[in-house]
């Protein structure tokens, strides 16, 4: 029993992983259905650790997961294999508990968020997108978009907010006001799955990696000398409907008139309009080149969008003194 209640004690917290708020709703409703297995607490980075470990999965995926070969905590030898058992687990549930845990997730942009009231994983998440940075008419819209949403599903709005950017955001909730209820609980879970694989993948050891990133790459050719250009710098921002840009990279090319690492990498390239911007003046002054005063390209800008935040975006630039061109490569 003094497990069981430790565990109760846990489930009340507001830090757990959002899987376990199937499971802590019926917790509290008085309903056991707590594994307390010492090997299975490696998917829920806020399990407690001791004297008893929790498994948030029902006993009939226990299979499942062995076969992920997980044999001691924050170790696992297939993730992928460990996010199709957790996602089985929730699929197959009834509807009473796929609605209780999506009821566990706060408003985006909502008052959780301005009271610092978020779990730090749903801070950070909500802060990546800029939703931690908004006016107060944007604050308003997002109140609104809110309040819209649960009056039609009786339950928040969930969305990944890793791959998008805060005007995606935006599109994605009036985009999905116009579905009904089926397809939305559908989608909520979906975005609740993509949430976890980014979870699971920043803190599980394991020999596989989830695809869970995406990458965004640039190199600059001097078509004119015949070379890789070198010593360009690069500012890559983020661009917003409302006219905020925001300075996410900059670089300096290297001898192979490539980036020393990529712009973006490890993590899904929010869903967003970008501007790349190279100082290709500034290279050919050093070159020694005959210039116009002032010269004809100072800083070349590249706007472009992105629409796969899982994806590989490489951004090439080949120039002249008095011309350039761009496209999407691999």
């Amino acid at each position: 029993m003094g497990d069981l209640n430790a565990a109760r004690d846990y489930f009340e917290t507001k830090e757990r992983c959002v899987f376990c708020d199937i499971l802590a709703q019926e917790e509290r409703q008085g309903v056991r259905i707590l594994e307390i297995r010492g090997d299975y607490a490696a998917f829920c980075p806020y399990a407690p650790r001791a004297p008893y470990e929790t498994w948030i999965l029902p006993r009939t995926h226990e299979a499942s997961f062995e076969r992920t070969g997980a044999s001691r905590v924050g170790s696992v030898t297939d993730l992928a294999a460990l996010l199709r058992a957790m996602t089985e687990a929730v699929t197959s549930s009834s509807d009473e508990r796929k609605l209780a845990l999506i009821k566990g997730h706060p408003d985006l942009a909502g008052k959780a968020a301005r009271a610092g009231t978020l779990t730090a994983d749903s801070k950070a998440e909500q802060a990546s997108a800029g939703l931690d940075r908004l006016s107060e008419a944007e604050f308003s819209r997002f109140h609104l978009l809110n309040n819209d949403y649960r009056k039609k599903f009786s339950m928040p709005f969930i969305v990944c907010v890793r791959r998008h950017s805060k005007d995606s955001i935006l599109r994605e909730f009036e985009r999905r006001l116009r579905n009904d209820a089926t397809a939305e609980k559908k989608a909520a879970l979906t975005e609740i799955f993509r949430i976890a694989a980014l979870r699971l993948d920043q803190r599980v050891e394991a020999p596989d990696r989830l695809k869970v990133h995406g990458q965004l790459s640039t190199h600059v050719l001097d078509t004119h000398g015949g070379q890789p250009a070198a010593g360009v710098m690069v500012e890559l921002d983020e661009l917003s409907a409302s006219g905020e840009r925001r300075t996410i990279a900059s670089a300096v090319t290297n001898r192979d008139g490539r980036t020393d690492r990529p712009l973006i990498a490890d993590r899904p390239i929010p869903i967003a309009q970008y501007e790349l911007r190279f100082a290709v003046g500034n290279y050919y002054a050093r070159l020694g080149m005959p210039l116009a005063d002032p010269p004809f390209l100072t800083i070349v800008p590249i706007r472009f969008s992105v629409a796969e935040p899982e994806g590989h975006y490489h951004v090439p630039l080949l120039i002249t003194p008095w011309s350039y061109s761009t496209y999407r490569g691999s």
